[in-house]
């Protein structure tokens, strides 16, 4: 009865920390493509192979319901994905939906025209691959109107905190908010755009102010989740076994997952 969380290196994990605590008693089992990472400066074909040959993998472990706890794959590859690769005893969502769900104060599967929301400026730092892709505005243009997303490519925070370099990364968030606000000075919410970060959650809300609504994903992906398990039982795969997969050097992301989690954590080969 697992399900798969599949992310390129160790962001995923805080969704993947969410989900277990949401529903302790579902086995996950974690894909990073540590190998790979970070995905945020790959082409859109590159990112598509790579997520697809990852969720394959997740497949093989008897997970049929994939989460792609990653944005840039979840922005430049999962459409593609369900329009022409998924079978239709398998399912891959994304953490698009639970953010703009939240954003909107409406269900995805509420299909009525776009109408306008309490939110009218809306900051979003991503990765630059997200923000390339323009995937948040055109499924938040499907359920809203009159709301200025204002993108900005937070490039060098993914590496840093894969090094656990907590420094640079504080120092590049204030700067990418910075330069945020140079283009829209007074946002009225900000989107954490990457599951790497909420580890910089914090830094994001100081440097933004008090008065920014902040929403990051980790919360809204287990809630969406377990209410998607509650709506589709059958989508729990067959599989019994919680683990952590890598491409990596399974000793090396071994070490970086356990301080990103302040936990033991073992990953094995993929």
């Amino acid at each position: 009865m697992a399900v798969g969380i599949f992310d390129s290196g160790l962001g995923g994990l805080t969704v993947l920390d969410a989900v277990t605590k949401r529903l302790p008693d579902v086995p996950f089992v974690y894909f990073g493509d540590n190998a790979h990472a970070p995905y945020g400066v790959r082409d859109a074909d590159d990112v598509y192979n790579l997520t697809t040959a990852a969720v394959e993998r997740l497949w093989e472990a008897g997970c049929d319901l994939v989460i792609l706890a990653c944005n840039t794959a979840s922005a430049a590859a999962l459409r593609r994905m369900q329009e022409s690769w998924i079978p239709p005893n398998k399912r891959v969502l994304g953490v698009f939906v639970p953010l703009i769900e939240a954003l909107t104060e409406r269900h995805w599967g509420d299909n009525s025209p776009p109408r306008e929301v309490a939110v009218k400026h809306v900051a979003l730092f991503a990765t630059p691959a997200t923000v390339a892709s323009r995937a948040f505005q055109r499924e938040l243009a499907f359920r809203a109107i009159g709301v200025d997303v204002e993108a900005q490519a937070c490039g060098g925070v993914v590496d840093a905190i894969e090094d656990g370099d907590m420094i640079l990364a504080d120092a590049l968030v204030r700067s990418h908010v910075d330069a945020l606000k140079r283009k829209m000075p007074n946002p009225d919410a900000a989107i954490l755009g990457c599951t790497h970060y909420p580890i910089m959650e914090t830094e994001f809300q100081e440097a933004l102010g008090d008065h920014v609504k902040v929403f990051s994903q980790a919360n809204l992906v287990a809630e969406s989740l377990a209410d998607y398990l509650v709506r589709h039982p059958v989508m729990v795969g067959p599989g019994t076994e919680s683990m952590f997969l890598t491409t990596g050097d399974p000793a090396k992301v071994s070490r970086g997952a356990t301080q990103f989690l302040r936990r033991k954590v073992d990953f094995v080969k993929a």
